[in-house]
């Protein structure tokens, strides 16, 4: 399937408002410089101009855009959100509430900057966070190993997508939630499911 087929699909599978949101920020990456690329890369919408730029995801209760040297960008109005505990050095993320508006005139900016970045050949400092070594819950690592269908998917998660479901069953403030969150994790890892995957609304 061609890329552009996929992200057509992507975007018919999301509630209404993820739907018009993405189709719109389509719209806009687009208007800037035809020569963007569609392309399809971690099961999510890419748009690339020499080089990876921009990504975009629906999420259950907001669409968030990724750009990749978002560091480098002038970000005049402030659509980025702070950068997340250990997230990719570089990398910036805009991300639109649920119900909420497109910031067009800023976001066209950030793309057209985004593309003369690209075009430059900048790159970024190659140094990154260091991470802290992922240390998986007992009780979740328990139920995985015991079932050698899980375990297979969980050895073939990125090591993001295993942070993810970690961050999610180490933030749980009461045991009670912690083991639903277990449980409900050991179920989306043993049919191959990623967080993202799970939380992906359709409708």
């Amino acid at each position: 399937m061609l890329p552009q087929e996929q992200i057509n699909l992507y975007i018919a599978e999301q509630p209404e408002w993820h739907r018009r949101t993405l189709v719109r920020l389509r719209q806009l990456i687009h208007s800037v410089d035809e020569t963007i690329e569609e392309t399809w890369r971690w099961n999510m919408p890419h748009f690339d101009h020499d080089g990876i730029m921009i990504g975009t995801i629906g999420l259950k209760h907001a669409v968030c855009v990724w750009f990749h040297k978002g560091a480098l960008l002038k970000d005049a109005h402030k659509l980025f959100d702070k950068p997340e505990k250990d997230e990719t050095k570089g990398m910036r993320k805009y991300r639109i509430e649920e119900g909420g508006a497109i910031d067009e005139k800023a976001f066209v900016d950030l793309v057209k900057q985004a593309v003369k970045v690209n075009r430059s050949g900048a790159k970024l400092p190659d140094a990154k966070p260091i991470r802290k070594a992922l240390v998986v819950p007992e009780e979740l690592d328990a139920v995985l190993r015991k079932d050698d269908e899980a375990w297979s998917h969980w050895e073939g998660m990125t090591a993001a997508q295993q942070r993810e479901y970690v961050e999610w069953i180490t933030d749980a403030r009461k045991d009670e939630t912690r083991k639903r969150r277990v449980a409900e994790a050991y179920q989306d890892i043993r049919e191959g499911r990623t967080r993202n995957e799970r939380y992906r609304v359709k409708s």
